[in-house]
């Protein structure tokens, strides 16, 4: 019988020391003591261990492979930052492997790290939205190695490459406010989500600049099944809005269907404004504004960026790209048919008062 190969935690435990220290060892980092090093490798040639999938090389060549740690693949934003990373990747000479978190397995963004350590993977790029102090906890706790982040804080102490949210809400909420709109509904994204939280928090500031509040806030889980659903919940709710802005255009496909079925115009009742500017969006009906995100660029400048980081977190510099408004033909002035159907809605609910009086 095959006897099971020693794996990297094998590997620590026979030498007696962290994980981290066996993936310092393995990338010939600099900040392992000579003894700590003599005994890592003494186990390394006991157990006979070899890094997975990367058994052809030598233990201790550099790879040529940058690890990439995301959400899932099934939504399109993080699927085209995947997309570019890989093709930016390539014509450098560089292989990515992917490792996607699964929470439904409880897969978390550390066991996908260390299964890229496990790869010899010296750079790896985190497209998980996380909490300021979550994404300084890993970079720390995985200092043999280079950690950049996409969906952080773009103002964060971690080296990230980052959109500034207040770029396209703020423009959002301009562009919708020239058009006479003044009652504007909030679709957000998880409460979970950085992105989400700094998306929601720079509308509702930039509203509160005009001097308005949200006719309602509704949060959904990023897929267009959330959208649908948050639509139909905000004309129960609040049927007076005449915009809405949402915080990725997936969940904008949901709200247009619900829209549809409901037979309401768009943009003659309502006005939709999308967040991300994915492939699909301007071929929605109709045609989805958008704020848009080159996530072409973000998964370029991240390669660029982590492709030209020195071991030293000082020789780490953050960039934070750009976001625009795309105007396409889901939005239009606020119209006199929303007015007139609120004026209708006004009336039938007078009559029936008056029924039930009777």
């Amino acid at each position: 019988m095959k006897s099971k190969s020693a794996t990297l935690e094998d590997v620590a435990r026979h030498a007696g020391v962290s994980y981290q220290t066996v993936s310092r060892v393995l990338n010939k980092s600099a900040n392992v003591s000579d003894a700590t090093r003599s005994k890592v490798e003494k186990s390394i040639e006991l157990l006979r261990y070899v890094p997975n999938r990367l058994a052809q090389q030598l233990v201790g060549k550099q790879s040529q492979t940058v690890g990439l740690v995301t959400i899932s693949l099934a939504l399109h934003a993080p699927s085209q930052v995947a997309a570019a990373v890989k093709r930016y990747a390539n014509l450098e000479g560089y292989q990515v492997l992917i490792s996607m978190i699964d929470e439904n397995v409880n897969h978390s963004i550390q066991d996908s790290i260390n299964e890229l350590k496990s790869q010899l993977v010296s750079k790896v790029i985190i497209n998980v939205p996380l909490e300021a102090d979550a994404a300084q906890k890993i970079a720390a706790d995985n200092d043999d190695i280079v950690c950049l982040f996409l969906d952080v804080d773009p103002y964060s102490s971690v080296f990230n490459v980052s959109f500034n949210p207040a770029d396209g809400t703020r423009a959002s909420v301009k562009y919708l406010y020239e058009l006479g709109h003044r009652d504007i509904a909030l679709l957000a994204g998880p409460a979970s989500s950085v992105s989400a939280q700094l998306r929601l928090k720079s509308w509702i500031e930039t509203l509160k600049g005009y001097g308005l509040e949200p006719a309602s806030v509704i949060r959904g889980n990023w897929d267009a099944q959330s959208g649908y659903s948050g639509a139909l919940q905000m004309l129960r709710e609040t049927a007076q809005f005449t915009a809405v802005l949402v915080a990725n255009d997936q969940m904008a496909l949901g709200v247009l269907s619900a829209f549809h079925q409901q037979q309401i115009s768009i943009p003659g009742e309502k006005s939709v404004i999308g967040y991300d500017d994915t492939y699909e969006s301007s071929f929605f009906y109709p045609a989805l504004t958008t704020v848009s995100l080159d996530l072409d660029l973000q998964g370029k400048e991240a390669v660029r960026r982590i492709l030209d980081s020195g071991e030293e977190s000082a020789q780490r510099m953050s960039s934070i790209l750009p976001a625009r408004l795309v105007v396409r033909q889901s939005t239009g002035p606020k119209g006199e048919k929303g007015k007139n159907l609120q004026a209708l809605a006004q009336q039938l609910r007078e009559i029936a008062q008056q029924l039930g009086d009777a």
